[in-house]
């Protein structure tokens, strides 16, 4: 495993195929615009995708080496991508890479794509230039993680037990979960709203709905709720 300090000469005019699957346009645009420009970074982006099915399709047509995968995706999320991909990254001529960019740093997201198969796992508070980092460092068939997820790696993988089933967090959807961690972590419904490119409105509408899921009265509970699950 590599964190993902260090920089990328692309001199050799080496180049890396690249799909981009998040449900944010504008994120996808931003991101297009930090790593797109291929004489400067050597990445070349040949497709997008907003969710499972649109990803797969794309994936399956355009055969890039890396694909740059959200965790959380209408339609199954990253995982379900990466069972539909396997056949793709099972092939020794030329396999297809993933690398997860999210803006969560759970436990569960982190492990849950390295056992489908993604070959690291980034979040989006990296630079641009660590990123094109991380994408040749993966194309090439390392492991690469933003430095405080390999330790959840190294620590899943150690331990033979596990991890127990938590029905009340099993009644969350994805993006309810990632709501969730923000506002147990002290963020304002704007600053959720900011991290996680939604509005307003749809942030307090998944706090009322997990609310009523885990059957708290207020945020504070919520946050008591999370801390115990040691999900802040």
């Amino acid at each position: 495993m590599t964190d993902t300090t260090g920089t990328t000469d692309t001199t050799d005019e080496r180049r890396v195929r690249v799909v981009l699957v998040d449900d944010h346009r504008m994120f996808r645009t931003g991101v297009q615009a930090e790593i797109g420009e291929t004489e400067r970074t050597g990445v070349d982006v040949v497709g997008e995708a907003a969710d499972v099915d649109q990803a797969v399709t794309v994936v399956t047509a355009t055969r890039p080496d890396v694909v740059l995968l959200d965790v959380h995706l209408p339609g199954g999320g990253g995982v379900e991508v990466l069972k539909r991909c396997a056949p793709l990254m099972a092939d020794a001529a030329h396999p297809v890479r993933f690398l997860a960019l999210s803006v969560s740093d759970a436990a569960e997201d982190v492990i849950g794509v390295i056992r489908g198969g993604a070959r690291g796992y980034v979040t989006k508070t990296i630079t641009g230039p660590d990123l094109v980092n991380s994408i040749f460092r993966v194309s090439d068939g390392d492991a690469v993680f933003s430095p405080r997820l390999a330790g959840f790696v190294l620590d899943a993988f150690a331990s033979t037990d596990a991890p127990p089933v938590d029905e009340d967090l099993d009644r969350l959807t994805q993006r309810e979960r990632e709501v969730l961690r923000l506002i147990a972590r002290g963020y304002a419904y704007k600053e959720v709203a900011k991290q996680l490119y939604i509005s307003v409105k749809t942030v307090e509408s998944h706090v009322s709905a997990v609310l009523r899921k885990l059957q708290l009265s207020n945020r504070h509970e919520l946050t008591r709720w999370a801390t115990a699950r040691r999900l802040v």
